[in-house]
């Protein structure tokens, strides 16, 4: 191998050893600001070469399959239990993020060469939140993924300006950073420009932050049991199993009430493994708890639409029942998953009905409604697992009245990877950008409690038995991003039309 290639090969490791530093568990604070930095470099040197488009994509896309290909590891691992389609999902997202990764390196090159005049970090920073934004919103195989944002989720006071600007304002400014960096380790004349960018931006961070977390009305909203039973992803589905499932719930949920009075207890994401139609006892007996002690229970279950006509056999949801104080359930709405996992919950591109003799693997209908459910301690609106990395849907339930947010999800299948940590990493932007307190509860952990503030509290050990009682706090601060909506993605979106177009429309001038 030649010199230019062991140097290229350095820092393609370089990139996914900083990725992965960057984000949970390790979560580490340097790596948040310079984790693209070779990346950057990269294209750069590409972009000064022969056919400069094409080199940068080429080494964009394979830097990205390396990086993203060791973060997701867990893809497989985790989700092979669901199917051995999990290796293809893995490999699709993997080469969706590489080949978004190499349009955005071909366009920034092409943008560099032709629109001199426009800022380098300017270009990359809107490119690279383009890009987030845009795996974000793919229909059917929206992946939206610990954004570069999400690297600071360990240090909350350095975010909580996204309440103005969202994740994706957190990801612009990473961007624009690890930009100016890299531009430095290639031009030294430029060290100065990046320091004191970086130096006046993360003060400006950390004084609106401590500013913010001195100043944010909190009150506690009340207390909240949450459950989690650590049922097995292989037990779960036992038919045999189910009833010692539910009674075992029923158990550790009454102990919860009996002890410490909580004004609402959560189970979590398929909690009830059948529908309620099929075992109506199943609701009768948590009906009956709810009853008993005049305590609401949040339930997370599979529910069943019957198809209109004969030919049609109906529809299966993920989905969460609220059975109030007086063990009613059927007055309220049911809540169903909107923002289904490719492939194990929703095979993109098929249509549902192609999969019906699969039952709960690939066919899930999607949710449109986003229901409120009043309990003792306010308006809350339910997210279903994956559903904690789309911004949009904690956004609407806060501008819809909600004062809390709660998570349920299984996590069962992640086993102790990386994943539960990662996954639980977006709850802290969900509760700065909404300034709503959260509350999660996991099957087999991460089960936790987030403040408006993004400071979490009461984490549960993975694969664990546990009950958590804890208060929730809230504020009834509605944030700018709630009311404004992710306008830093849509800005960087036009940002990047406008700058390719003026590119593509104005003739090269060489390298």
């Amino acid at each position: 191998m030649t010199a230019a290639g062991r140097r290229q090969w350095a820092l393609i490791s370089a990139y996914a050893l900083l990725t992965v530093l960057a984000y949970p568990p390790f979560n580490l604070l340097i790596p948040g600001f310079i984790c693209v930095v070779p990346l950057i470099v990269l294209i750069a040197e590409a972009a000064g070469g022969t056919d400069p488009v094409w080199s940068a994509a080429r080494i964009a896309f394979k830097a990205t399959v390396v990086a993203q290909g060791v973060f997701l590891y867990w893809m497989v691992v985790a989700l092979w239990h669901f199917t051995p389609l999990s290796v293809a999902g893995y490999l699709a997202t993997v080469l969706l993020w590489s080949v978004w990764t190499g349009a955005m390196a071909a366009g920034v090159t092409l943008v560099w060469q032709r629109a001199p005049r426009v800022p380098r970090w300017l270009g990359f920073a809107a490119a690279w939140t383009t890009v987030e934004w845009i795996i974000g919103h793919f229909p059917d195989i929206q992946f939206p993924w610990l954004g570069l944002g999400h690297t600071l989720t360990g240090f909350p006071v350095l975010v909580q300006w996204a309440e103005i600007g969202g994740a994706r304002g957190v990801s612009f400014w990473l961007a624009a950073l690890n930009a100016l960096i890299a531009f430095a380790v290639l031009d030294t004349r430029r060290w100065r420009a990046a320091a004191l960018a970086t130096a006046v931006t993360v003060a400006l961070g950390v004084g609106f932050g401590a500013w913010r977390m001195r100043t944010l009305p909190i009150r506690t909203a009340g207390t909240v049991a949450m459950i989690q039973p650590n049922i097995g992803f292989r037990d779960k589905w036992v038919e045999s199993e189910s009833s010692s499932i539910v009674a075992g719930m029923l158990a550790q949920t009454d102990s919860a009430i009996r002890s410490s009075h909580p004004a609402l207890v959560l189970w979590p994401e398929a909690a009830v493994p059948a529908t309620f139609q099929a075992r109506p006892a199943y609701a009768e007996a948590i009906s009956r708890l709810a009853r008993e002690t005049v305590t609401p229970i949040l339930v997370g279950g599979l529910n069943y639409i019957p198809g209109e006509v004969p030919d049609d056999r109906g529809t299966f949801y993920n989905a969460a029942f609220y059975f109030d104080s007086a063990g009613h359930w059927q007055n309220y709405p049911v809540y169903a998953k909107h923002y289904l996992v490719p492939v194990v919950e929703r095979v993109p591109f098929i249509p549902p009905r192609w999969l019906e003799g699969l039952k709960f693997f690939g066919a899930f209908g999607r949710g449109q409604a986003t229901p409120l459910y009043q309990t003792p301690i306010g308006r809350v609106g339910t997210i279903i697992c994956f559903e904690s990395t789309f911004e949009d849907l904690a956004r609407k339930y806060r501008r819809e009245g909600a004062e809390v947010l709660v998570n349920i999800t299984n996590d069962a299948w992640y086993g102790t990877t990386t994943a539960p940590g990662q996954h639980a990493a977006h709850l802290v932007m969900r509760a700065i950008e909404t300034r709503a307190g959260i509350a999660q509860a996991a099957n087999s952990g991460i089960t936790e409690v987030v403040s408006p503030l993004g400071i979490v509290s009461h984490q549960t050990a993975l694969e664990s038995r546990a009950t958590v009682i804890a208060p929730v706090e809230t504020s009834d601060l509605i944030p700018l991003y709630v009311r404004w909506g992710d306008w830093v993605g849509v800005l960087s979106l036009v940002l990047s039309a406008g700058m390719l177009g003026l590119a593509i429309l104005r003739p090269s001038r060489g390298p």
